[in-house]
């Protein structure tokens, strides 16, 4: 890892287009000098010891695509201009301390020491005594509704994990994670992190646990979405919530956290897409694997759609949201933004009435939500078509290559039948290769096409588009995807 200041001589690389520094111990603050590098388009600053304010000269930088400054110690106001005008291409979660910005970012004013005027001043001072006559009954009422609201929240987790005596305590969980170490961190996502840890040390029972973030804007409602929507459903492909804790930390503060069951093998988005710190020969999934998962992912939500009590859409499918067990089998996770449907109205546990503010991620929520249309299973189904594609492709839909013309459902459907071996992942395409099954062939495309391995692979990718079509109503029934899938691997596995 890379640390101290970042110099501020980098202004002079004038010709830089990217400039990624994510994962380090830099400090001090960003020298304004970077304002200088106007044909940079990638900017990743995050999860660093970077502080102070952000330099307003960023807002210069015309041609900046992508800015990340999360998870670091920035404070004050947010500029306005240039790429702080647009809430998706600028990430500054994980800084407490900013304010301002536009209203997307939801963080608070920014205050400054103002002159006061003399007009004013005397308004104030009569509307002082007025607070002081009325303080005392205010801070009764306040006590007492923080005290029900607090009481409530507790009945309201006990409720949604089924049993009020599984609720644990904040130091049960401390204890667990080691004081929530950095060490036993495995995760971030929207509303929180997420930490490895053992609940009985007896018993040797690992966990997960999901500590929400309260001062993050919605994290409140995902909790209470998450805890509504897996109160009363069981399924082996849905992540399983042991429990839950609302109580507060050594500070006072309120504290929240959601324990499940630990997925040894992490999320899909590990193996699908192996980082430079993990070992590539151990982060790779061969062509029944990757079927199995897109079964257990498909057969999860036949679950949540067709049979439970009530329709529940899940709103977030991608591939961090699928855990991996020591089997490798696929467990649907992360029921932040879920919504409980009622036949033709929909409930949604974030108090939301329209596809307005879903909170999806950009690449896998369906376009209908895009202009308005409500929340339903036809939006779950886009996405699983997204993250199958994905899963034999290894394109993420938002790769460089897809741009206003070509996304990634459109990249299968026009090379499809003919020029599938292009569609292959590369990683998947030398496992193929190095199969038992083809060594006995010559190993050319011939001999993966007389082996029914691209017939295979076709029929998956038209699943995939099947799922991905404009119009919601025709998209493939989820219910047929199983079936579907499940043919293709009886016919080609024998399973």
């Amino acid at each position: 890892m890379l640390s101290g200041e970042i110099p501020s001589t980098l202004g002079s690389c004038t010709s830089l287009e990217e400039l990624l520094m994510e994962g380090n111990i830099f400090q001090g603050q960003v020298p304004s000098s970077l304002g200088l590098l106007k044909g940079l388009q990638k900017l990743d600053l995050s999860r660093n010891n970077l502080s102070g304010e952000i330099p307003k000269a960023l807002e210069d930088l015309r041609s900046l695509e992508i800015l990340n400054l999360s998870y670091n110690h920035f404070e004050g106001a947010i500029p306005m201009k240039g790429v702080f005008r647009n809430a998706s291409a600028t990430l500054i979660q994980g800084n407490d301390n900013l304010c301002g910005g536009i209203l997307e970012f939801h963080l608070p004013r920014c205050t400054f020491n103002e002159p006061k005027k003399r007009s004013r001043l005397r308004m104030k001072i009569i509307i002082s005594v007025i607070c002081v006559l009325s303080s005392a009954t205010i801070v009764l009422a306040c006590l007492f509704l923080n005290r029900s609201k607090k009481k409530r929240s507790e009945e309201f987790a006990a409720n949604s994990v089924g049993n009020a005596q599984l609720m644990v305590s904040y130091q049960s969980l401390r204890n667990a994670t080691n004081g929530f170490s950095s060490a036993n961190l495995i995760g971030t996502g929207s509303f929180g992190s997420v930490y490895k840890g053992i609940l009985d040390k007896e018993e040797g029972k690992i966990i997960a646990v999901k500590v929400l973030n309260l001062m993050h804007h919605g994290a409140f409602k995902s909790f209470v979405a998450e805890c509504e929507a897996l109160k009363n459903i069981r399924h082996r492909n849905l992540v399983k919530l042991i429990t839950a804790c609302s109580s507060t930390d050594y500070q006072g503060n309120d504290f929240k956290a959601l324990i499940y069951e630990f997925m040894v093998n992490r999320s899909l988005e590990e193996w699908l897409h192996p980082t430079f710190e993990l070992d590539e020969a151990t982060k790779s999934l061969d062509l029944l694997q990757r079927l199995n998962i897109a079964i257990d992912v498909a057969s999860a939500l036949q679950y949540l759609h067709h049979h439970c009590e009530k329709t529940i859409v899940h709103c977030d499918l991608k591939p961090s949201n699928i855990l991996l067990d020591d089997e490798m089998i696929g467990h649907v996770s992360d029921f932040g933004l879920a919504k409980i449907l009622f036949q033709d109205t929909f409930y949604s546990s974030t108090n939301q009435s329209s596809s307005v503010g879903v909170r999806g991620t950009i690449g896998y929520t369906p376009p209908e939500y895009g202009v308005g249309s409500k929340v339903s299973t036809y939006g779950d189904t886009y996405s699983y078509g997204i993250l199958l594609l994905e899963m034999f492709t290894g394109k993420r839909p938002t790769d460089d290559m897809f741009g206003e013309n070509m996304n990634l459902h459109n990249f299968v459907k026009t090379n499809l039948p003919k020029q599938v071996v292009q569609l292959i992942d590369p990683i998947l395409f030398q496992e193929i290769f190095n199969s038992s099954k083809i060594k006995n062939h010559t190993r050319n495309i011939e001999g993966i096409k007389n082996n029914g391995i691209l017939e295979c692979l076709i029929s998956i990718f038209e699943i995939g588009i099947a799922c991905c079509i404009d119009l919601p109503q025709d998209r493939m029934n989820i219910g047929n995807v199983v079936a579907q899938l499940s043919s293709i691997r009886k016919k080609h596995f024998g399973m």
